[in-house]
């Protein structure tokens, strides 16, 4: 190789790494009602030392905030216009004129996404026009010469079928060539990521007897685990999560396809009955995957050593307005008024016996006793009024004790009356996924509220 093309192979190496770093950033979600302003959010991403940042949507307050920062953007195409923009060139030159090009000459929009876990959540009508819209989005970037923007879609873990051994990953039978194929095709040809959600905690939650804290929070130094068929060793949950999906791509015949993770944490706080969600764990585990996110030479996993693993830690905020278990709304790295919730430096520089001590954690085994669902404190009556409606119209006889004249009806009090439907209800239909959140308006006790001759129901753990 002679003297100029040499010099240019090293040019572009030192340009592509700019694209490719490791540096990570963080997702900004906009899920509660008591959140900082844009402009005061910028500013605290920054503070956390974050070098790229996501928002759920195309948030125009958001993007004009981010003007003139050094922060790398990413960008989403929300899941319900998706049908639209798939069937619609129209449509998707129309979203890219609005939310795109009025931005780029001074925010660096780098990624744009076509939908949030859309297998995972959103109907199945959506799901074969996830990559015609993509393709169409592509194409209105192209017509306006943003072709440095790459377009991808995030991918939760159950896409897959199997994980385990990761050799063993292979994508569900039922998408794999229908929707997997032609996504991995797409993001071949246009060299973009495939943009993938990983949670150690939900899949150490699942089983905690087999898979240990450590090894799921990178604390582990003697735990290890060799696939039997690739024969590649693993000292952590997270890189044989990672791998499944590597395996699951080269068993589709695209084994060189970038991850880029979308998204990854570990949560603050839960529920009573949510083990191992704490400040201690969540702290730990986000310190841990940063310093592996951010090492140099760059680690990889044990199927891709070396190679840079692009990501973003879920969340800024604890986002009080995100429905589900507790947990759901105690993923950030900062409480809604913007302080710390604990000591974190994104760039992974900063060591971690500068930041303050952490509170010991007191949730790492299952919870034994009874739990009742209650009403929340302070809530707005009127809202919670048609918590309880909704409660009770469920049928199964879950507010009978409340009516007038029953053993529950008195004290006559919609906080007492809504806190029996609410514990009513949530025992009878938690083996079947609901929560004890109710829009907000309950929360879990672990005291007894019954009183007098009304026993709350309960469940028992």
């Amino acid at each position: 190789m002679g003297l100029l093309p040499l010099y240019f192979f090293f040019l572009f190496l030192s340009v592509s790494s700019g694209e490719f770093s490791s540096q990570v950033g963080v997702n900004y979600g906009q899920l509660g009602n008591n959140l900082p302003s844009p402009k005061q959010s910028v500013k605290l991403i920054q503070s956390l030392r974050a070098k790229r940042v996501k928002i759920y949507d195309a948030n125009h307050d958001i993007l004009n905030a981010l003007k003139g920062t050094n922060l790398q953007v990413c960008i989403m195409v929300p899941n319900e216009i998706i049908n639209n923009i798939s069937t619609s060139q129209k449509l998707a030159d129309s979203w890219v004129e609005t939310n795109v090009v009025p931005f780029y000459s001074t925010t660096k929009i780098r990624y744009l996404l076509v939908g949030n876990e859309v297998i995972s959540g959103s109907p199945k009508d959506i799901w074969p026009n996830i990559v015609p819209a993509m393709r169409k989005i592509k194409k209105s970037l192209k017509a306006h010469g943003l072709d440095k923007i790459k377009v991808s879609t995030s991918m939760a873990m159950d896409v897959l079928e199997s994980s385990f051994p990761p050799s063993n990953g292979t994508f569900r039978s039922d998408i794999a060539d229908s929707i997997v194929r032609p996504l991995l095709q797409f993001l071949h040809r246009t060299k973009s990521f495939y943009f993938l959600d990983v949670y150690p905690y939900f899949a150490w939650v699942m089983d905690p007897k087999n898979i240990n804290l450590d090894y799921a929070l990178f604390e582990s130094r003697t735990i290890k685990y060799t696939d039997p068929v690739s024969n590649l060793t693993y000292t952590n949950l997270f890189d044989q999560m990672v791998d499944s999906v590597v395996f699951a791509m080269k068993r589709l015949g695209y084994p060189d396809i970038r991850i880029w993770i979308a998204e990854t944490g570990w949560p603050n706080a839960g529920d009573i009955d949510q083990i191992g969600a704490n400040i201690y764990n969540a702290a730990t585990y986000n310190r841990n995957v940063v310093k592996k996110l951010t090492a140099k030479p760059p680690i990889g996993t044990p199927a891709r050593p070396g190679w840079v693993i692009p990501s973003l830690i879920f969340a800024l905020y604890n986002e009080n307005q995100k429905s589900g278990p507790g947990t759901e709304r105690h993923f950030g790295l900062l409480y809604p008024n913007g302080t710390n919730i604990y000591g974190i430096d994104l760039s992974g520089k900063t060591p971690d016996s500068c930041f303050e001590p952490l509170p010991k954690p007191d949730n790492n085994e299952p919870y034994k006793g009874k739990i009742w669902c209650v009403a929340a404190k302070g809530v707005n009556e009127t809202a919670l009024s048609s918590a309880l409606s909704y409660a009770c119209s469920q049928g199964n006889k879950t507010c009978d004790p409340i009516q007038p004249g029953k053993k529950c009806f008195k004290p006559d009090s919609l906080f007492w009356h809504a806190s029996y439907a609410f514990s009513s209800y949530w025992s009878q239909y938690r083996k079947t996924g609901a929560t004890c959140y109710f829009s907000g308006f309950a929360t879990q006790t672990a005291k007894d509220p019954s009183f007098g001759h009304c026993k709350f129901p309960s469940v028992t753990l």
